[in-house]
């Protein structure tokens, strides 16, 4: 026989467990099961490798991805300042390839799923071809292997942008050591990348 007090208890678990899963104490579903493999319309293109999806986040209409693996160039978002080396190349090629297209989200299921700046950190494949954009970044020579985060892709970023520095590719053709991010150049001076 239960007792009112039991009765009282277990309705109110069960209540709060349906509020918890509908989201009404605020938490949110994991970016894996949100994103993982989701497909969407890019929107819009920051630069090289920033760009949104037509998919809500958290107070925004649209998600911000940053392409994991990959840094492009930086293009200048202040009047007065200027682009990096090849920077205008990469958003350009970004903008004419993706705006508008649908695309398949994939995450690293070894490392965080947001950034610094609270983008989503993700591979983007072409829902059409399946390629994926930020090997075609590397392919082209728009974008170097950023090495100071590891990831699941990292020693194929790699090879793919030594090909394009073998081939003089994009942005390899002609780059000064002086012209790299920052990240690199520290790289380069502390031998933990050989050559350019």
């Amino acid at each position: 026989m239960t007792t009112p007090r039991l009765t009282i208890v277990v309705a109110a678990v069960a209540i709060l467990s349906v509020i918890d899963h509908a989201g009404l104490f605020g938490r949110q579903e994991s970016d894996q099961s949100r994103y993982g493999n989701a497909v969407a319309t890019v929107v819009h293109v920051a630069d090289g490798d920033t760009f949104d999806i037509d998919i809500p986040d958290s107070d925004a209409d649209v998600t911000r991805i940053r392409l994991w693996g990959v840094d492009c160039p930086e293009i200048a978002h202040r009047i007065g300042d200027a682009d990096d080396w090849f920077g205008r190349d990469a958003a350009d090629f970004v903008q004419e390839h993706l705006e508008g297209r649908r695309i398949r989200i994939a995450l690293d299921p070894n490392r965080p799923t947001r950034g610094k700046y609270g983008r989503l950190l993700a591979y983007a494949y072409f829902e059409d071809t399946n390629e994926m954009l930020n090997e075609v970044l590397l392919q082209e020579g728009l974008a170097y292997a950023d090495r100071r985060f590891d990831h699941i892709f990292a020693l194929r970023f790699r090879d793919l942008e030594k090909r394009a520095a073998k081939a003089k590719r994009g942005l390899w053709e002609s780059v000064e050591v002086s012209q790299m991010p920052s990240w690199r150049q520290r790289m380069l001076d502390a031998g933990v990348i050989r050559g350019r």
